[in-house]
């Protein structure tokens, strides 16, 4: 079965336009995150990480968010440093909400209602980068960007493509924005995952592109394992509340990785920053015997950048793989769930090889991805 190496990746985020200028963000400890007066999102202030309001403006070819997916990968193809073969490359594009924000700004049509479809979006990154085959959308909540590493390394292992390109992007609107509002979910304060003050989530926007391939033409230091995904069956917005189910995903994806829980060395946690997200997660890492592999939230630096947080995170894993250096949690100082979990509070210098992304969603879905260093 061939394997699915990462071969080139992307960030695009507040903190920097490439994966390389994110990482040494956060090893620096800055955040994206920021105090924002924005009456075009909310009538009160908020904590959010935005992109300067006057970047990557919509225009008569691109919307926010196409130009976002396009400059991602753009970036992610100019690293490897030679044509992809087009009859043998898969677009994946992840995304939870895409152009929803357009109903704020046109009014209801036809037309409208085909610009929104992420598919249409899809076509027009695959057309752009003049990608022949018929790109695929991975839409489910907050899960979505790992389920779209998951589905590449499908395709790969499957040997319906060479290479697969998996790039993810939301941004914020009003709609967004007021939608977790209405949940009483967004935190007065940047948000604290896993810690005994926290109050909510912090949302933040960006995009990230991973690219996988079965070349072996590519030097790559690192691989996609093993991956699953569950659902809860409880409650379309809140989470199960013993953990068992993402646990499941978590086992799901160790056992396709051929490894045991000894074998894991880092958790990239989804860490929302909500009493019950966080709460759960913890059960869960503690369910599938991890409640000791040192564990960490990127929350506190990007927000929660929805249906690209996975690709996002994911790709700061693997570089704390590559490195040997995993991220502390920002905001986080105290304890704050029933089931305590190794929380990382300062950068920690640790021979590193296999990883582990989690992420969970709204009706009730998880996801989980195992990343390991070839040495």
């Amino acid at each position: 079965m061939a394997g699915a190496f990462i071969i080139s990746s992307n960030i695009i985020s507040p903190l920097g336009l490439t994966t390389a200028n994110n990482f040494t963000a956060l090893k620096n400890g800055a955040s994206g995150v920021k105090f924002h007066q924005a009456s075009q999102f909310s009538k009160v202030p908020f904590y959010a990480s935005l992109f300067d309001k006057d970047e990557y403006k919509t225009n008569n070819r691109y919307t926010k968010f196409e130009q976002l997916l396009i400059a991602s990968v753009a970036d992610a193809l100019k690293n490897i440093g030679s044509p992809l073969a087009a009859e043998t490359t898969g677009l994946i594009i992840s995304s939870t909400k895409g152009n929803i924000s357009l109903l704020e700004t046109e009014p209801p049509s036809e037309a409208l209602a085909k610009k929104i479809a992420l598919y249409t979006s899809a076509k027009k990154v695959a057309k752009h980068f003049g990608f022949t085959n018929k790109p695929v959308v991975v839409s489910n909540a907050c899960i979505s960007g790992i389920l779209g590493i998951v589905t590449g390394m499908r395709m790969i292992q499957s040997g319906q493509y060479e290479t697969v390109i998996v790039s993810g992007a939301d941004v914020i609107s009003q709609f967004v924005l007021s939608g977790f509002q209405s949940f009483n979910a967004i935190s007065a304060q940047p948000c604290r995952p896993f810690d005994a003050d926290r109050d909510g989530i912090t949302l933040g926007e960006g995009a990230a592109t991973i690219i996988l391939s079965s070349n072996s033409k590519y030097v790559s230091q690192v691989k996609v394992i093993g991956g699953a995904g569950s659902n809860d069956a409880n409650h379309i917005s809140a989470p199960s509340r013993t953990g068992e189910e993402l646990g499941q995903a978590i086992q799901a994806s160790l056992y396709e990785a051929n490894l045991k829980a000894i074998d894991i060395q880092m958790i990239s946690a989804h860490g929302t920053a909500t009493v019950y997200n966080d709460e759960m997660e913890a059960k869960a890492v503690t369910f599938a015997g991890l409640n000791d592999v040192p564990l960490n939230s990127l929350k506190g630096y990007y927000g929660h950048t929805l249906g690209a947080a996975g690709l996002i995170e994911s790709i700061m894993a693997i570089q704390s793989l590559i490195n040997d250096l995993i991220l502390p949690t920002k905001g986080f100082e105290e304890m704050g769930v029933s089931t305590p979990v190794n929380v990382c509070k300062t950068l920690l210098q640790v021979p590193l090889i296999n990883a582990l992304k989690t992420a969970s969603g709204f009706g009730g879905c998880n996801a989980a991805v195992v990343f390991s260093k070839i040495i």
